[in-house]
């Protein structure tokens, strides 16, 4: 009597296993009929456990039995001859007449005789990842879009010439230094070469090098191995591993220590990255696009920046204008970003005043193209009706408008490196450069060492709290 409850008890905990799983699970006796349908299977199916009992698989109408009646004669089903099917990916057709991904197992159950007693299969649905997968596909393709060359917004001739350099580089291998002010566009033009390239199907990773410290952008550039320093539990791969097959756009490389510096020669030149903590080569295949706001062949001349890593990483460089020296391309800019933002907001704002024209004709623009971006979208907030106009715009640009050789020295302070910077100053200065440190500190005229010292001094977080 013990062992006929313990017979039961353990029936019904199976039962609700078997009911409990995510995946569809059905049985089918000797004879090829349905025993058992759980719960998974009612909901990728839509069949009820009562329309399934007694029926044969050929109701599920996989696509890799159309055309025939298997298993209506069981005997003749290929999972007789092997006992095991591997895993497929196939289709199942559900009850309202649609197709639904599944990965499909079979095995056959036998007694100790080897007498078949019934087939036991398991559905695993594969809709959730196929949605997923359409979503990263359709994610890379809006990326892709993004990064179009003709996104990438000018007809002046030097900006002609940076489109032919842009379409030069994709189509080779070759290490690209593309150097320019804050604000003229070095990441969209990095974009631009690794999504017109081959390794277009790949990623690009971009990786800050004036936001970590040396010893914590080590880690985030070659990873570690678990151990390799407190707090690392686990082993980890490195950026240059994760853009295996694909690209790595190191932003601000004029701020990298001298000890980053020679591993990233290392890099160039062997192609192979070795974990902190690790001695292990690992080979990478990447394109590795570098990008300064610095003048790097005069940090070269200072002994700031190494020579052999100098020429390595400007292989084939590229120089984005200011755009103060591009001024004709203001109106086509002025234009893309006024579309952008309408589309953002649904504002039906279609233009700019003459005399705002005239002023943005007349501003120096010390952000370039992101300051112009920021401009457009302070108007946006303010305007009220189909025009952009003179108090819409943001008092550094009505009060601070510049041209040829002035510069605007309300948003570019100097202080010298013995004065004391206050954290309101610094946290002012924070915001008018997009949170970049190495764009304050040239504003400052201090190092980047220093501005990054104020703010760990006086708990400044190294990412902009506002940011999304």
């Amino acid at each position: 009597m013990e062992n006929k409850t313990h017979e039961i008890w353990n029936h019904r905990f199976i039962s609700l296993i078997i009911d409990s799983m995510a995946d569809g699970v059905f049985t089918m006796d000797a004879h090829g009929y349905i025993s058992s349908w759980n719960r998974s299977m009612e909901r990728i199916s839509g069949y009820s456990a009562a329309e399934a009992l007694g029926k044969t698989c050929a109701l599920l109408r996989c696509s890799r039995c159309y055309g025939k009646n298997c298993p209506a004669d069981i005997a003749t089903c290929k999972i007789m001859e092997h006992g095991l099917s591997e895993a497929k990916e196939c289709q199942l057709r559900h009850k309202d007449g649609h197709d639904v991904s599944v990965i499909k197992n079979a095995g056959v159950v036998t007694d100790e005789q080897g007498n078949v007693l019934g087939v036991v299969e398991t559905v695993t649905d594969l809709t959730e990842l196929g949605l997923v997968r359409k979503k990263a596909e359709e994610a890379m393709l809006r990326l892709g879009e993004v990064h179009r060359l003709d996104n990438i917004i000018g007809k002046s001739t030097a900006m002609l010439d940076v489109f032919s350099a842009i379409k030069a580089a994709a189509s080779s291998d070759a290490t690209i230094l593309i150097q320019g002010e804050s604000g003229t566009g070095k990441e969209l033009a990095a974009g631009a070469i690794h999504y017109n390239s081959d390794r277009r199907d790949h990623l690009m990773v971009t990786v800050n090098c004036s936001a970590l410290s040396e010893s914590l952008l080590e880690s985030e550039l070659f990873g570690h191995v678990r151990g390799a320093f407190t707090g690392a539990v686990r082993d980890r791969k490195g950026r240059f591993e994760e853009a295996g097959g694909g690209t790595i756009f190191l932003d601000e490389i004029g701020e990298l220590s001298p000890y980053i510096q020679v591993k990233l020669l290392r890099v160039l030149q062997e192609r192979e990255v070795e974990r902190v903590g690790d001695s292990k080569k690992r080979k990478i295949d990447i394109r590795i696009i570098t990008a300064t706001h610095q003048d790097l062949y005069s940090r070269v001349r200072e002994g700031k920046f190494r020579e052999d890593l100098y020429y390595r990483l400007k292989v084939f460089p590229i120089t984005l204008p200011p755009l103060r020296e591009r001024k004709e391309d203001l109106p086509l800019l002025v234009s893309h970003f006024i579309r952008t933002m309408k589309h953002k907001t649904g504002k039906e704002i279609v233009d700019t005043s003459r005399q705002v024209m005239q002023t943005f004709m007349n501003h120096d623009w010390p952000g370039n193209v992101r300051e112009l971006e920021n401009a457009i979208e302070h108007a946006f907030v303010l305007c009220n009706s189909s025009r952009i106009e003179m108090q819409d715009l943001p008092v550094e640009i009505l009060h601070g408008n510049t041209t040829g050789s002035e510069k605007s020295h309300t948003l570019r302070p100097r202080p010298s490196g013995r004065q004391k910077v206050s954290k309101q100053q610094l946290l002012d200065l924070l915001h008018q450069c997009d949170w970049s440190k190495a764009e304050a500190a040239r504003r400052l005229g201090l190092s980047h060492t220093s501005v990054w010292k104020y703010m760990k001094k006086w708990d400044i977080p190294l990412k902009n709290p506002a940011a999304p």
